[in-house]
């Protein structure tokens, strides 16, 4: 069945959530004012339409699908409460259980239908790289929105949270470890042993060094982003009686990596390894 599906936002991966709905034979808008030209070519690259305000999106959608920073997570919810949108709504944003679980209370309070939904993967662009988790009662209608694919559906419960909690446990290690990583490295120039450590890690024609490298210099991409996400999942280990101080540090390291957001290219390792030693 087609649907009328408003995407906020059609960022890297939104866009790519919203090309797989529309995929799927749904016709799907977003809310163009105020936003980037960069963020207006990405809708029109994939044949969005543009509904204008978000008042509008709202009053033109059955469904509305919120992929956006972790931090504006509940702000957007507001937003679309404050429309009197009264349709099917899912969060699919890198936060805690917890704030999953508020989300979706001040949803139902408003009279809208609410999933909580958690991605694992990078833009969906190709079949089987990419997860939609989703949990609650409603969750098979928005996993029949992307029934074409590339983007990949999967159903965890029928507890609202339990989508978010899956995101967050799974990151944390993905992610969490990357920066883990980038501190290290970052310590070891400090204290003049980097290319001694390189040496320990490639004993036994390890090439893990190497990917170490690249694995620090790709993340610059993404560490504001990450940033908000290590502390959804420091809550998230807090609300589990578990210590959150790790991916509070982790947070940090990407908070010192933010600067590389939009760099026309990869950041060769001495500008990382720069940026990480000169906190303010």
């Amino acid at each position: 069945m087609s649907r009328t599906i408003g995407i906020l936002h059609p960022g890297a991966m939104g866009v790519s959530v919203a090309a797989s709905a529309k995929n799927s034979g749904n016709t799907v808008y977003w809310a163009g004012e105020g936003r980037s030209a960069t963020t207006h070519q990405r809708a029109e690259d994939v044949g969005l339409v543009d509904a204008g305000s978000l008042a509008d999106l709202c009053q033109q959608c059955e469904v509305i699908l919120s992929v956006c920073p972790p931090a504006a997570a509940e702000q957007v919810a507001q937003d679309v409460i404050a429309t009197e949108f009264s349709g099917l709504y899912l969060d699919a944003n890198a936060i805690a259980p917890q704030r999953a679980e508020r989300i979706g209370q001040a949803m139902a309070e408003a009279g809208i239908t609410f999933v909580d939904g958690g991605i694992i993967g990078g833009p969906a662009w190709e079949p089987g790289r990419t997860w939609l988790y989703l949990s609650g009662q409603s969750a098979p209608e928005i996993a029949a929105c992307f029934a074409s694919g590339p983007l990949e559906t999967s159903i965890v419960s029928e507890q609202i949270g339990q989508a978010s909690a899956l995101k967050m446990v799974f990151a944390a290690y993905s992610k969490g470890t990357t920066a883990l990583l980038a501190a290290i490295v970052a310590t070891a120039e400090s204290l003049g042993v980097r290319e001694a450590l390189n040496a320990q890690w490639s004993r036994g024609g390890s090439t893990f060094a190497e990917e170490t490298e690249q694995r620090v210099r790709r993340v610059t991409a993404k560490a504001w982003r990450f940033e908000g996400e290590m502390h959804e999942i420091a809550a998230t280990l807090a609300g589990a009686g578990l210590p959150d101080g790790f991916h509070l540090a982790a947070a940090e390291v990407y908070s010192r990596m933010a600067d590389f957001k939009d760099a026309p290219e990869t950041p060769e390792l001495a500008a990382v390894l720069q940026a990480l030693l000169e906190s303010d």
